[in-house]
């Protein structure tokens, strides 16, 4: 268990990692986060599973709910993005223009 954490742990500290380096194009950007996502969401399904209480079994699943949510609107940003400004580079979006 102790080691299923630890790479729980790594592959999300991987993520804001890769969330703090890689910020040239939106879609790296999304794809960070949705990783760190899906560790956050492996992370309560362990915990879950290994406190044996019920009532909080439903957690993960909203989880994965609210997940999916922030996916589709970081796509759809991103597709607004590329046809309005014909790239995804961050360094040509300037929110004050819009």
């Amino acid at each position: 268990m102790t080691m299923l954490l630890l790479l729980l742990h790594t592959s999300f500290l991987l993520s804001l990692l890769g969330l703090s380096i890689h910020r040239t194009h939106l879609m790296l950007i999304l794809i960070c986060i949705e990783g760190m996502m899906l560790t956050l969401y492996l992370m309560m399904t362990v915990f879950t599973s290994s406190l044996n209480i019920s009532t909080i079994a439903m957690l993960p699943i909203l989880l994965l709910a609210m997940s999916a949510c922030e996916a589709s609107t970081g796509l759809a940003l991103l597709v607004a993005t590329s046809r309005t400004h014909g790239t995804d580079h961050m360094n040509t979006l300037n929110l004050l223009k819009c």
